[in-house]
């Protein structure tokens, strides 16, 4: 049975911003945006990685679909987490969304989704040999704007093997 793989806009800016786009190829195969998402990510101006994001939408693995109906109205959440949502509730068969939100992610658990983030994709890019060192991209992430915790890059190091 195929999977449907959605991404909300931050693990794809996050990633994008550290060469990351090819990781997220190679570990889902086609992945699926909202048009929301992509509005949120391509519309806003230019930003360091943009550029990562246009060539896989042009590629054809980064495909972005119609928002679609508005229902269920998830209020609590932004347009972009709440579009990814209901695209995964459409589908038949398992879904799994790419988000680091702390409340999209627990309104998908709300609906049974399963939901991956930016520091799990990290650290499958690890196990699946496609860097290095889930260390160093946690360190480059850090200097910049991304806010994760301290307990949860310490936890995705553990699981890759990455102690201390």
């Amino acid at each position: 049975m195929a999977r449907l793989v959605l991404s909300d806009a931050s693990p794809l800016i996050v990633l994008a911003r550290v060469s990351g786009m090819s990781w997220l190829r190679a570990l889902f195969g086609e992945i699926v945006i909202p048009e929301t998402v992509r509005e949120e990510i391509l519309d806003r101006g230019v930003w360091q990685g943009m550029e990562a994001l246009h060539a896989a939408i042009d590629a054809g693995w980064l495909v972005v679909r119609p928002d679609g109906d508005e229902i269920p109205e998830i209020p609590q959440l932004d347009e972009g987490e709440a579009a990814c949502i209901r695209h995964a509730l459409r589908h038949d068969g398992p879904t799994l969304i790419l988000m680091d939100e702390r409340a999209g992610r627990a309104v998908a658990g709300e609906y049974g989704i399963q939901v991956a983030g930016t520091a799990a994709v990290i650290g499958q890019a690890k196990l699946r040999g496609l860097i290095p060192s889930a260390r160093d991209v946690f360190e480059e992430l850090l200097r910049g704007d991304f806010r994760l915790s301290r307990e949860v890059i310490q936890i995705v190091l553990a699981r890759v093997g990455e102690h201390g």
